[in-house]
């Protein structure tokens, strides 16, 4: 975790290395298929660095345009800026780059390499929905999530799918083009292990990203010291939910993992392939918290 006054978090410490670790393993399988495939170790490892190193560099850029999201100047957006740079002298962080979604679904996220190199996005429905002490709830905790640098390792465990996905169709090309009697077995086994690396990633990465959803949450309430707002708001973000439309929400699904509350209609998505812990599991925990500042107080 960054040098913050943000709470430490042991527990989701341990789990992005263990998430880290995994990966690792699973980039190492994936490496030696592709060695397998290109008989060559040295553009296996340029294909595998290469596509990590471009979805982890430029992880702000492509979730900023994924959404259509533009960075706002503090003439543009004084408000929210405002907010912003109160609660990065709270935490004493770098402040990130402040960027604006034009959609009605009320959501947020963060999204960066390191907390120097970082940005947080709200949208207009977000923005219109909340009052100011329950965006800042929200903005809270969206900067937990850059202070923690899980963002980075979700940006990371991510375009393991995209490699996934890349081989698979690679191999079903490579497996087609070729006239070899054994292509067919190779193919499926390029198509099996990638499926394999595929699933173990998704789960991997859906564990981390409900735990860092909470942990994310206890800090953000922690550093303002008012739970019951970001409570309120995520209760506000949820109930709108359900009247965006469909299609927009479908457009959104990319992001979910990164989205302070998952882009779903209704209730739905069984727990495993959620991104996000259920809503009453973080209601109960703001509680918690709350409840905690008023026996200090």
């Amino acid at each position: 975790m960054a040098r913050t006054r943000f709470r430490s978090d042991r527990g989701l410490t341990l789990r992005m290395g263990g998430v880290g670790l995994g990966l690792v393993l699973l980039y190492v399988l994936f490496g030696a298929l592709l060695v397998s495939m290109t008989s060559s170790i040295w553009l296996a490892a340029f294909i595998v660095l290469a596509m990590s190193w471009g979805q982890w560099y430029f992880s702000d850029s492509l979730a900023l345009k994924s959404m259509g999201a533009h960075v706002v100047e503090p003439h543009q957006a004084p408000e929210l800026h405002a907010m912003i740079d109160r609660l990065v002298a709270l935490a004493d962080m770098p402040k990130p780059r402040v960027a604006v979604a034009v959609t009605d679904m009320p959501n947020a996220f963060a999204t960066g390499r390191s907390p120097s190199h970082s940005a947080v996005c709200v949208t207009t429905g977000i923005m219109q929905r909340l009052d100011a002490d329950e965006l800042e709830g929200v903005l809270a905790h969206e900067l937990a999530h850059v202070a923690n640098r899980d963002v980075s390792v979700m940006t990371v465990a991510s375009s393991l799918g995209l490699l996934a996905g890349f081989l698979t169709r690679w191999g079903m090309w490579f497996g087609g083009g070729s006239r070899d009697r054994n292509s067919g077995p190779a193919m499926i086994v390029v198509v099996l292990v990638s499926l394999v690396v595929t699933a173990v990633s998704f789960l991997l990465t859906r564990a981390l990203s409900r735990y860092r959803e909470l942990s994310a949450d206890r800090s953000g309430a922690y550093l303002t010291g008012r739970p019951s707002k970001l409570a309120s708001a995520l209760v506000k973000i949820s109930g709108d939910m359900a009247r965006i439309p469909t299609s927009d929400l479908r457009e959104a699904q990319s992001m979910n993992a990164f989205f302070i509350a998952p882009a779903v209609n209704g209730q739905s998505v069984q727990e495993l392939m959620s991104t996000h812990p259920s809503l009453q599991a973080r209601l109960d925990q703001l509680a918690r918290i709350g409840a905690d500042l008023s026996e200090r107080r």
